[in-house]
């Protein structure tokens, strides 16, 4: 199953019932909502859709709410769009005018305070570049260093530039509360500098009654690289938004910065998005570049927790098709990583003064060294899946079972973390069976298989993470004592004396029977292993096994009533448990 998920951008392209659920049988662990686009009724009848589709499959599939933010954006022209021309004078102005070829208002009215003489000013994703000549008054004087085509509404960047906008704008707060109407799981937030930002959409967040939605602070400017440490620490993760942030600073720059910040999101267990531009081409065509493709999977060897369309699914022509090349594309790298696997994160010192992170740090261990099949975190929370999940654990499966819807969906987006919602455990034995069960019907693991369980005791209560547990898939039979260090599988022959031996017994059987003695000794010479309903260590099972090297479980209550006749079984003598079928014990 592919590791790396996929956020998804809903629009015009996706806007029907049977689209949405297309894109989530394809693959879809997130659906965006891009705020600076389409009113709140056209969002509310996508969610609601994504909401009865994610239902009626049983999958968790998160919403995320992506706020427009503090943008500066040019009014509208006269004829919808003009060309520009090198070196040709041309205006920018904080008055409400008509654009044309010689002058457009500008959103930002605080603009002329913030430029000097000199500045770079970049139109349409740095399509079109000004500089600034002269301010006066309500004008900023320009001339066009590169020409190209502005249309109504382009986005204007200033790198580099102090830019006195408000960090959350009003729409942004209306966003936000539309956002926990709707009971979304993420806030994508836009334009994010400093960490003082985040935290005043988590006062919008407390103050409107919902503290479980997730922000993941959106990288796009100088100011949010600068300061992206502390972002870091207050947000729930982050992206990657190579757009602005390509505008920003210079291009060669951005794929240097996409791989320290996924390593700094790595480092602190927080999901990182890369987004922008992916598959671009999609939009217009039904296959990618070479360049695309080899974008998607460098992201995915970056160790990206997941990788996003935006207008390939919103308004391309393939959104499907996008869908579906970027899934390819992302399972083909990590079948290439579970063959050679990347460098994984090391536990930074001070992780060893957190329980929950050093467990956590034990259990990708441990499930390495035991060639794990999964790992199960049973979460309140989703932290202790998140922490597990920042190893990058490969091959094994890293499973995490939850009784919080929200915590079921938002764990769609973390990096190999299949989530499954269960009931509320009474205590930490029921828990386990219950975590192990729901990954067996999934056909995640199987019998025999060994999987590594951390969890928390008491039950229930988030950031208690404290237990670890290496535990066999499987039906145990017989519980006894065991003696011995080999683990041994075969057919069972129930016998109650010499006779029975003589009738039935094979070699390789294993020798089932209420005690042992001398007339037994040339069957048990031939036996796999012994399994006896009493006995102690100074037994006469006891003393031969040990002799002749022959696994055995003592003391195993109703072993010969339990233990059928040519059924195959397992012995462990580590744990003294008796398994039906093979296992994977040794």
């Amino acid at each position: 199953m592919r590791r790396t998920k996929i956020v998804c951008t809903l629009g015009p392209s996706t806007n029907t019932l049977e689209k949405i659920e297309e894109l989530i049988r394809e693959g879809m662990n997130v659906a965006r909502l891009n705020m600076s686009h389409g009113d709140y009724p056209e969002h509310k009848k996508r969610i609601d859709w994504v909401k009865e589709v994610r239902a009626k499959l049983g999958v968790p599939v998160a919403l995320m709410l992506d706020t427009k933010g503090p943008e500066i954006r040019l009014g509208s022209f006269k004829n919808h769009q003009i060309q520009l021309i090198e070196g040709q004078q041309f205006t920018l102005t904080i008055r409400e005018v008509e654009g044309d070829e010689t002058q457009v208002s500008v959103s930002h009215k605080g603009l002329v305070d913030d430029v000097s003489v000199g500045v770079k000013i970049l139109l349409d994703d740095g399509l079109v570049g000004l500089e600034v000549q002269e301010i006066k008054g309500t004008d900023i004087l320009c001339r066009v260093l590169n020409g190209g085509s502005v249309g109504d509404h382009k986005g204007v960047n200033v790198p580099g530039a102090h830019i006195s906008l408000p960090a959350v704008t009003e729409k942004d707060v209306a966003d936000i509360r539309f956002g926990v109407e709707m009971d979304v799981d993420y806030i994508a937030a836009s334009f994010v500098r400093r960490a003082s930002d985040v935290m005043e959409i988590r006062k919008i967040l407390e103050d409107a009654g919902n503290t479980s939605i997730q922000i993941i602070s959106k990288i796009e400017n100088q100011q949010g690289v600068s300061n992206v440490d502390e972002i870091l620490r207050v947000s729930d993760g982050l992206m990657v938004a190579r757009g602005d942030l390509g505008v920003e600073i210079p291009n060669e720059e951005v794929p240097v910065l996409q791989k320290v910040l996924i390593r700094r999101c790595n480092a602190a267990g927080k999901p990182v998005i890369t987004a922008t531009q992916m598959l671009d081409s999609m939009i217009r065509n039904p296959r990618p570049t070479r360049a695309e493709t080899g974008d998607v999977a460098n992201a995915v060897l970056d160790g990206t927790d997941a990788v996003m369309l935006s207008g390939e699914t919103a308004a391309g022509k393939y959104p499907i098709e996008a869908l579906k090349t970027m899934a390819k594309i992302a399972g083909r790298v990590e079948r290439a990583l579970t063959m050679v696997p990347r460098e994984t994160v090391k536990c930074e010192k001070r992780d060893t003064f957190s329980v929950t992170n050093a467990v956590s740090h034990a259990c990708y261990s441990i499930a390495m060294d035991l060639r794990a099949a999964a790992i199960i975190t049973p979460t309140r929370s989703g932290s202790t899946a998140r922490r597990v999940s920042k190893y990058r654990p490969m091959p094994c499966q890293l499973i995490a079972t939850t009784n919080d819807e929200h915590v079921y969906h938002q764990l769609a987006l973390i990096w190999g973390v299949h989530p499954f919602l269960t009931q509320l455990w009474p205590d930490i034995d029921e828990m386990i069976d219950y975590s192990v069960k729901a990954a067996s019907e999934r056909s995640l693991v199987k019998n025999g298989d060994v999987v590594v369980i951390t969890a928390g005791v008491p039950v229930g209560v988030s950031g208690t993470t404290n237990l670890l547990k290496v535990h066999v898939v499987g039906d145990v039979l017989v519980r006894g004592r065991g003696v011995g260090n080999k683990t041994a599988f075969g057919r069972v022959c129930v016998v109650r004396n010499e006779e029975d031996a003589k009738k039935k017994f094979l070699a390789g059987d294993v020798l089932v029977t209420p005690m042992t003695d001398n007339s037994l000794l040339p069957y048990i010479k031939k036996a796999s292993a012994i399994v006896v309903q009493g006995g102690d260590l100074l037994s006469h099972a006891a003393v031969v096994g040990l002799a002749l090297d022959i696994p055995v479980i003592l003391d195993a209550e109703n072993a010969c009533s339990v233990l059928k006749d040519g059924i195959h079984i397992t012995i462990d003598p580590s744990t003294g448990f008796i398994y039906n079928g093979e296992t994977k014990t040794a």
